[in-house]
């Protein structure tokens, strides 16, 4: 039995087709995370994934609406816990790192602890174009909204009750990793980073990301999240380039003007001006859209932190938590 005074643990282990490695995914993490709830969210399997679960041991619910942010959407909404463990069902994480990612959570009352993928090189661990596309997104991720984060597309987390509760999830499929990320980088949440091997799946066992559609998709999510999180600076940079459009089109009529008094091309001045209206109109939208970014993210850092976290455990005990 878990102890009162330990922090409640649940595992989510979102899941599509995954027959063939579920079990030593709920195996592996019940060595060591013997006191952690598991549940296993399945997605519309069409093998013997629930079958599978329910053997291992794992509190099986499902989830009709396809995609892995709704599954996400869906664990947060339905689990109560203090600390949750989020990984994938594909038997590609190191379980082992586990307890250290919880205790480096409770020491540092840490709302995010993402794992690190370290690949070994000499197995074909990523798919072609995954590592470079991974690196792109976090990187463009990294320079609009804080470079506090490594490896955003990962799989396996650690997060608190407040991020968790906190979370305003709208993706519907993987770009449910980026949400995530951009949720803890806007509200300035304490991040930690632990690396641990990453491994190829097993034969037999198929990926369900999509590398180019899927990558679009996150890509588009990146664009929309950076217009509602920095709208000051998202419509100054459109509010910019529409005037430097504007002054290029506009200049070389007001210099034929000055010099002849005439307005050869009526259409391009009219042109030009629009393009200079629209622009002061981009200024004037990115104060105002500004001011209700802001009064959003006010409700939601009050949300946050009317969500205490989990100081049951003194840091120096939360070895105590896991099993070694």
């Amino acid at each position: 039995m878990r102890d009162v005074d330990q922090p409640k643990v649940a595992v989510l282990i979102p899941c599509y087709n995954e027959e063939l490695t579920i079990t030593k995914v709920i195996k592996d993490f019940k060595e060591v995370l013997p006191e952690a709830d598991f549940y296993v969210y399945d997605n519309n399997s069409t093998d013997e994934t629930i079958l599978r679960a329910r053997e291992a041991g794992a509190i099986v619910r499902q989830e009709t609406l396809q995609g892995k942010g709704n599954v996400v959407r869906r664990m947060f909404r339905d689990i109560e816990a203090d600390l949750y463990v989020m990984v994938d069902g594909d038997d590609t994480y190191d379980a082992s790192k586990a307890p250290e990612m919880v205790r480096t959570s409770i020491a540092g009352s840490i709302d995010l602890v993402n794992g690190i993928r370290i690949s070994d090189n000499s197995e074909k661990t990523y798919r072609p174009g995954h590592e470079f596309g991974n690196h792109l997104l976090t990187s463009a991720v990294s320079l609009l909204f804080g470079n506090r984060i490594m490896d955003m597309l990962s799989g396996y987390k650690v997060l608190s009750k407040r991020f968790v509760k906190s979370f305003p999830a709208h993706s519907a499929g993987f770009e449910v990793e980026t949400e995530l990320t951009v949720h803890a980088l806007v509200l300035s949440m304490p991040i930690a980073h632990i690396s641990g091997k990453y491994n190829g799946r097993p034969e037999g066992s198929i990926s369900k990301l999509r590398t180019y559609s899927d990558g679009a998709k996150i890509l588009r999510l990146i664009i929309t999240l950076f217009k509602q999180e920095r709208p000051l600076l998202f419509f100054s940079v459109l509010g910019c380039l529409l005037a430097l459009l504007a002054l290029v089109l506009g200049m070389p009529i007001i210099a034929d003007y000055i010099q002849t008094g005439l307005v050869p091309r009526l259409p391009t001045a009219i042109l030009s001006m629009g393009i200079m209206i629209t622009s002061f109109l981009s200024f004037t939208g990115a104060l105002i859209l500004d001011t209700v970014t802001r009064g959003r993210r006010e409700s939601r850092i009050l949300r946050y932190l009317a969500i205490p976290f989990n100081r049951t455990i003194a840091p120096e005990s939360s070895k105590q938590v896991v099993g070694q």
